[in-house]
């Protein structure tokens, strides 16, 4: 099957548009859109520490193949973020220290992928940000085709190309793009809030206290 690829034409957004979302944990922002635009947590770093904060790519890729995203490493501009939906199969890897690598000389910002990686020793020593579902030695195949810059349901969160992923040792969200200044305003706020929170607990006054639960019933 040939690999397909769709036209994109999504604003690209400068360094200082981006800046301010590194300071943002997805848990934040998810917050800001009702607990949703969250992958599942299977998609978790490969190291501690590991963040990505970028402009999406999207792949769609068949189960066990990684063709298609050896094609979308040579598409990335700088700071873009892989995202491939490899139907959460962890039988087969479809990243290694290879495409690491590739992906390091283009510059891109880091992987995240529904499916298994391995070389993750490499990854780990390069940096090399990395989120996935899972770890397994055996390769992938190639041939099988697949889909660059198409929607994709990543761990179940929609994903096009150019939204903003966010990763942490959280997991990862997903900020659409038309609603990035929104949830940014929205994320910055929500932080303060959650700082002063913080700052009244340290004096004594819990959280529980504030959310008007009531009394709690006895059980004779």
């Amino acid at each position: 099957m040939p690999i397909q690829r769709h036209r994109t034409n999504y604003t690209k957004l400068t360094e200082e548009q981006l800046a301010p979302w590194q300071d943002i944990p997805p848990a934040i922002v998810s917050d800001m859109m009702n607990r949703t635009q969250v992958m599942d947590g299977r998609i978790k770093p490969v190291a501690d520490g590991m963040r990505v904060c970028g402009q999406a790519r999207t792949v769609t890729s068949m189960v066990g193949d990684n063709g298609a995203s050896h094609m979308a490493i040579g598409l990335l501009e700088p700071g873009e973020i892989l995202v491939i939906d490899a139907g959460g199969f962890l039988g087969t890897a479809v990243w290694g220290g290879i495409m690491t690598r590739a992906a390091m000389q283009r510059g891109v910002g880091g992987l995240v992928v529904d499916g298994a990686v391995r070389d993750v020793a490499e990854i780990r020593e390069f940096g090399f940000n990395t989120f996935a579902a899972g770890i397994v030695p055996a390769g992938p195949h190639k041939g099988h085709g697949g889909i660059i810059d198409g929607i994709i349901a990543c761990a179940g969160c929609p994903v096009k190309s150019g939204d903003i992923v966010i990763g942490d040792d959280d997991g990862v969200a997903v900020v659409p793009l038309e609603r990035h200044e929104e949830l940014l305003a929205k994320s910055l706020e929500k932080l303060a809030q959650e700082e002063a929170t913080n700052a009244n607990t340290a004096k004594g006054d819990l959280p529980g206290d504030r959310l008007g639960l009531g009394e709690a019933e006895w059980l004779d």
